[in-house]
């Protein structure tokens, strides 16, 4: 049974609002096309666009009533600023849980952290946890993911993003969390910032939203643990870190890579030991396991019951899930990476990839956006991981991959286009049954439709043409 989550009357008390026309809302929605029966519609002005233009479509796919600053012809709350109200709800659903919240960041992890840590959570109190979707960790998604948390949840894990100094500042004191995660420290839109180092402040300011006695939960291997410990000390009661290094609080004792790409695991706990199966490929995801660990001992939780989830969890579409994809009379292994890339995380799914046992190994890479003036040599940079996981082919998409394209030219089966389409229609040159083949790019250049194409047979049956 579905139960209310907003009055029109809560809203408006919330948002400095005028009902017009009662009704009860059980969910919230700003995108028309993801609203489900009984959403809350919230009419957000962009700048590209007007969500009030979408009302109709909203209330046709079953909406019990919106947030506008336009009066309309359905059940509503009449703000000034549709924004400052989905603020205002996302404030009020926070003040009225008593859930222990956890925050995550980084530059790469985050989504899978975050991930991993509903798995274990919810292995305690099974549907009393409540997670960020998708990867609505900015401005708007942050808000939006409190909005959406029921009143009787025992645990809320938001992930939340940025690619300026100052964001993280604002939605950490949205979300107040009680733990505050950073998982690293990469160079993610390093356009935007001078140097690493400035990245590390701005993921810090995350230490600001800590509740009093919260913990911050940071990582021991990262060049820039003591400015993220210098930046908790102000704000957190409790300073918690991970990693391999002996000195790390929550410690990676051992790990052996098994032949179905899972990592037998053992952890170094404060006050135990743990030892499970990570059915999560990479060492990449040793770390984000690891952090994990820490928040769940820092909220006083089951470890043993998060080492099974943690054992049990499925890939994430995006993010490492893999598909197997029909080619010719055979079959191809996709590993699924489309969603994201940064530097730190294509040299970790390439080394994982020289682990894969396969015919041969085949990449798809897209550019890396938000580089700045070092995107040449960022992308150059990945010659190196290429050539020491043996791939053979590499079809590579996006203007800022010709650098990594010349510093490839005559070591292994190469081609460079301009986009996704352009990728399609030379796939059936790059893939034949038994490889494994990694795609992996910047969410924008549209390498999930190379997924989807490839998992819907694109190639089987001795099709030799793809379009998108």
């Amino acid at each position: 049974m579905t139960t209310s989550l907003w009055t029109a009357f809560e809203i408006a008390a919330a948002a400095d609002g005028e009902v017009q026309g009662a009704f009860v809302s059980t969910g919230v929605a700003f995108d028309s096309r993801e609203v489900s029966p009984g959403d809350l519609f919230v009419a957000l002005k962009g700048e590209v666009t007007d969500g009030h233009r979408f009302v109709a479509g909203a209330f046709e796919r079953g909406a019990a009533g919106a947030i506008v600053s336009e009066p309309i012809d359905h059940p509503h709350v009449l703000v000034n600023d549709t924004m400052a109200a989905l603020e205002a709800i996302a404030s009020e659903g926070r003040a009225r849980s008593s859930a222990q919240i956890i925050g995550v960041t980084g530059s790469v992890g985050k989504t899978g952290t975050k991930e991993a840590l509903f798995e274990a959570l919810d292995r305690k109190v099974p549907g009393k946890v409540h997670r960020s979707i998708k990867s609505y960790n900015n401005h708007t998604g942050v808000p939006l993911s409190l909005a959406r948390m029921p009143p009787d949840m025992r645990y809320g894990v938001f992930e939340m993003g940025m690619n300026h100094p100052g964001e993280l500042a604002h939605l950490t004191q949205l979300v107040r969390p009680h733990v505050a995660i950073v998982t690293a420290i990469a160079p993610a839109h390093a356009a935007y910032f001078p140097d690493e180092s400035a990245i590390a402040d701005a993921k810090g300011e995350i230490f600001q939203g800590l509740q009093p006695g919260g913990t911050a939960i940071i990582p021991y291997d990262s060049p820039h643990r003591q400015r993220l410990i210098e930046a908790a000390r102000p704000h957190a009661a409790r300073i918690l870190t991970f990693g391999r290094d002996e000195g790390a609080d929550v410690r990676a004792l051992e790990e052996l890579p098994l032949s179905d790409g899972s990592t037998l695991l053992s952890v170094l706990l404060p006050e135990s030991q743990l030892t499970f199966s990570l059915s999560q490929p990479g060492e990449h995801w040793v770390s984000n396991a690891l952090a994990v660990l820490a928040a769940v001992e820092a909220l006083g939780g089951d470890a043993a019951a998060a080492g099974v989830a943690l054992a049990d969890m499925k890939g994430l579409p995006g993010r490492g899930i893999r598909v197997k994809a029909n080619v010719d009379d055979g079959q191809a292994l996709v590993i699924d990476e489309s969603y994201n890339a940064n530097p730190a995380s294509m040299a970790a799914t390439l080394k994982q990839l020289g682990r894969e046992k396969a015919d041969r190994k085949v990449v798809i890479l897209g550019e890396m956006r938000e580089l700045g003036t070092q995107s040449p040599r960022y992308h150059a940079e990945l010659a190196r991981p290429m050539l020491d996981a043996g791939v053979e082919a590499a079809l590579l998409v996006g203007h800022d991959m010709a650098a990594l394209a010349d510093r490839l030219e005559g070591r292994m089966k190469l081609r460079h286009v301009a986009d996704a389409a352009a990728a399609l229609k030379s796939l059936p040159e790059f893939v034949t049954p038994g490889d494994v083949i990694l795609i992996k790019g910047s969410n924008a250049i549209g390498l999930s439709r190379i997924v989807k194409a490839l998992g819907d047979g694109a190639l089987a049956n001795g099709k030799t043409t793809c379009s998108i």
